[in-house]
């Protein structure tokens, strides 16, 4: 620890100046925490070249020790910003990406989703249509759906009459019913399990890339230039 005894050239007997300075440890000593710690006491004053003094004057050296201060502190500030924007970058880095892959999963996931729920729905719809073309006389469904329209409809329901056909006409209904509930009970897994993940709105993606590029760009540049100057005035001040 150091203490400075300033205005060390107002006493001009050296005898009264060690006698103050005893006067200032004691008193440091009997503070607690301090009557353990070792300390100096540099003698500075501001020189006069009109007044003689023969006070040992350290002001050279305490300039010199403040200096190399600010310049371990500039140069550990600098680092320090260094790294804090290789942190802040990675960070948005980061989270940019985990919003690509947050969509990536919720685009398969909506997709799967689709697929399950056409299934649910579309299987037993032309499953109950046709048992209910098939229960129909076809002069009825001329009647009420037109004869174009008719003919369309027990085209397209060919394979399903075909598939349809293998079950057995005592259990057509019992599987019907079956083939419906577990429709259902797929449709409510499907929503169930859908479980979209949050993602970033297009307004905080693009505060999100505006940040990183201004860490990159304008933070990472203004710490390169500051550094550049700090080592200038160093190698000045050195050669000076």
């Amino acid at each position: 620890m150091r203490f400075y005894l300033s205005k060390a050239d107002d006493v001009s007997n050296e005898a009264d100046r060690q006698r103050v300075m005893m006067q200032i440890v004691q008193e440091l000593c009997k503070r607690p925490g301090l009557n353990r710690t070792g300390f100096d006491m540099p003698t500075i004053c501001i020189p006069d070249l009109n007044k003689q003094t023969r006070c040992v004057n350290q002001i050279e050296e305490v300039c010199q020790d403040i200096e190399r201060t600010i310049n371990h502190t500039i140069q550990n500030t600098l680092n320090t910003l260094e790294r804090d924007c290789e942190t802040v970058a990675q960070l948005l880095e980061k989270r940019l990406e985990q919003d690509t892959e947050d969509r990536n999963y919720n685009f398969k996931t909506t997709g799967r989703a689709m697929v399950f729920g056409a299934l649910a729905v579309i299987l037993p719809l032309l499953l109950v249509l046709n048992v209910l073309v098939s229960i129909s006389s076809k002069s009825f469904l001329h009647a009420l759906l037109g004869a174009s329209f008719t003919d369309s409809l027990l085209v397209y329901l060919s394979p399903v009459r075909m598939l349809w056909s293998i079950v057995p006409d005592r259990f057509q209904w019992t599987v019907l019913l079956i083939i419906v509930i577990g429709s259902g009970g797929l449709f409510f897994l499907t929503k169930w399990s859908l479980g979209l993940r949050l993602t970033l709105s297009r307004r905080q993606k693009r505060q999100y890339l505006e940040m990183k590029e201004h860490v990159e760009e304008v933070v990472n540049a203004k710490k390169q230039q500051l550094y550049r100057e700090y080592l200038g005035q160093s190698v000045g001040d050195h050669d000076l």
